[in-house]
């Protein structure tokens, strides 16, 4: 069983910037695609970001052009850089893995607990 730390979350006003970190319990970064959801009360978890195992990304509409992923395979650890955050950001964020496993068996999914992100206005 994989466990992903978070960190990085807290409150800053509109504008400002945080970047959280994931650090998986295993070495999986460099066998895993890595990603960031989020979730804000009442709605529905979304796809924020993700990041092959070839360092190729891509992120949701809302979120271009502000956000950054990225990972160190020598730390094990996944980054989201985000910028020029806006109240519409809050949310708690998620860090996930999707693993793949030998033969036939489908990948692995495990979910990291969240870090709360709160954007004021």
């Amino acid at each position: 069983q994989v466990q992903l730390q978070e960190s990085g979350g807290g409150s800053v006003q509109a504008g400002g910037s945080l970047k959280l970190s994931c650090t998986p319990s295993r070495s999986i970064v460099d066998m895993c695609e890595m990603g960031w959801h989020r979730q804000a009360p009442g709605k529905e978890r979304e796809l924020v970001s993700t990041i092959n195992r070839d360092g190729t990304t891509n992120y949701v509409e809302s979120v271009k052009d502000r956000f950054t992923i990225s990972q160190d395979n020598s730390k094990n650890t996944v980054y989201l850089q985000m910028n020029s955050l806006k109240p519409e950001d809050t949310a708690v964020y998620y860090c996930a893995a999707d693993c793949p496993r030998r033969g036939i068996l489908p990948a692995e999914k495990f979910w990291g607990q969240g870090t709360q992100v709160t954007v004021s206005s």
